[in-house]
């Protein structure tokens, strides 16, 4: 027997909402203990932000995973500061949607667009972002120095980034976890990109099924009563 759908999971969660410097925020708190938190724009509708949180072995909250909208930098700190200032020229991860697609800006590439190779690994469920250049190839493996490997856990996206060249090879995995939650294939023809300003953009057509959806979810939300900032208590349903 099948479980309940993405939608009847949301439905069915409980949920608080508040009115917040221009944002809707939506907190979502699921039968399993999993939070999500959602940010939406007052005017628009927009998605802005998303992220998850879910309880550790030993039964305490766990931090705040983004997927949805500009990384949570930690707070202030001197090795923290340094670390953040070390790694500003390193690439830039992001997902900011659109109305009608997913997208992901990945900042601080320095190459040309006929660089980059944009793919959907059908089997994998994942999308790759690799450099095809064979000039940067065949210099990046003539260099004598080890590579540098870095790979996220979250979402279990993967990076790699070779170092040991001025040429810099690039490769990274990505999911889309709406089109998991909503069970549906990856279309290689909604895959697309554009580069400029040293960041890659990659967008992903939203299928019909996620658009009718959200746009289902989004008049379920607005009848919910919503508290403004300094009312107090958020208005749960």
């Amino acid at each position: 027997m099948a479980g309940p759908s993405w939608l009847e999971r949301l439905r069915a969660a409980r949920k608080s909402v508040l009115l917040q410097d221009g944002r809707r925020k939506v907190h979502y708190l699921f039968e399993d203990g999993r939070e999500m938190a959602e940010e939406y724009d007052v005017e628009t509708s927009q998605l802005v932000a998303r992220k998850w949180r879910e309880k550790t072995a030993l039964g305490r909250l766990g931090k705040w995973q983004v997927e949805v909208g500009e990384p949570t930098l930690p707070p202030g700190g001197a090795l923290e500061s340094e670390l953040i200032k070390e790694s500003s020229s390193n690439p830039i991860f992001v997902r900011r949607d659109a109305p009608t697609s997913f997208q992901w800006r990945i900042r601080n590439l320095p190459y040309p667009k006929e660089v980059y190779s944009v793919s959907v690994e059908k089997e994998q469920r994942c999308c790759v972002v690799r450099t095809t250049n064979k000039k940067l190839e065949s210099e990046a493996s003539q260099s004598h120095s080890s590579p540098c490997s870095l790979v996220l856990r979250q979402q279990n996206v993967g990076v790699s980034i070779d170092m040991g060249s001025p040429f810099k090879r690039y490769y990274k995995k990505f999911l889309i976890p709406d089109m998991d939650r909503y069970q549906l294939p990856l279309d290689a023809a909604a895959l697309s990109f554009t580069y400029a300003n040293a960041t890659l953009i990659i967008t992903y057509r939203k299928p019909k099924e996620i658009l009718a959806a959200e746009e289902e979810l989004r008049k379920e939300l607005k009848k919910i009563k919503a508290a403004n900032d300094g009312d107090g208590e958020c208005k749960t349903q």
